[in-house]
């Protein structure tokens, strides 16, 4: 059975548990705990060198980062509507989460950290507020346009932006000023299989 190490508070984590639930996967849920240190345990270490969470075990594949999960469970379960092969839209799709480890961290994920951790986290929340509000704008005029990020039909870039996006007024970022985007909110939560989070 597939294996997911993970912590509740983590939305990297939670991506990867809805991506699961939305191919119908079953797996076994380990957490480790984030606010005890766990993963900088020699165990956790052993296994990931990186000590990030998620971590998935599967058979002998060990994978870590959350994109990395998605693209791995769309090719090994989800066939190509979650992640398409031709050259054109695969590059469409990967930008997407070229975005999530970039302008979605710098922003609503770094804001949602600042708030839930404080000062402590070094992390400059005028910086993050701004970010979040620059992607919260692109998205919003992207999805003016369309009902998915890139096709008419959910991605992996969809999974993988959604979370942080979704779980922005945790970090105070104002969703209301996007209405595009709190309609593909909307629709995400609406997917079957989709699996519900506190404060989405």
């Amino acid at each position: 059975m597939i294996k997911l190490y993970g912590h509740e508070i983590s939305g990297n984590s939670y991506k990867v548990r809805l991506m699961l639930s939305l191919l119908g996967l079953e797996y076994e849920w380990i957490t480790v705990d984030l606010t005890k240190g766990e993963h900088k345990s020699p165990e956790y270490l052993a296994m990931n060198p990186f000590g990030q969470l998620p971590l998935l075990v599967d058979g002998e594949t060990k994978l870590a980062d959350a994109q990395a999960i998605l693209v791995y469970l769309a090719r090994q379960y989800g066939g190509e509507q979650w992640l398409p092969l031709e050259a054109v839209p695969l590059s469409q799709v990967i930008r997407w989460l070229s975005t999530t480890a970039g302008e979605v961290r710098q922003g609503p994920e770094n804001a949602r950290l600042y708030y839930l951790f404080g000062p402590g986290t070094k992390i400059n929340i005028e910086r993050a507020t701004q970010k979040a509000e620059f992607i919260l704008t692109q998205l919003d005029k992207q999805l003016s346009t369309r009902t998915w990020l890139e096709f008419e039909h959910p991605t992996i870039a969809d999974i993988a932006v959604f979370p942080y996006i979704a779980m922005a007024r945790e970090g105070k970022i104002n969703l209301d000023p996007y209405t595009n985007v709190l309609n593909w909110i909307e629709r995400v939560k609406q997917l079957p299989g989709y699996l519900p989070r506190a404060g989405i």
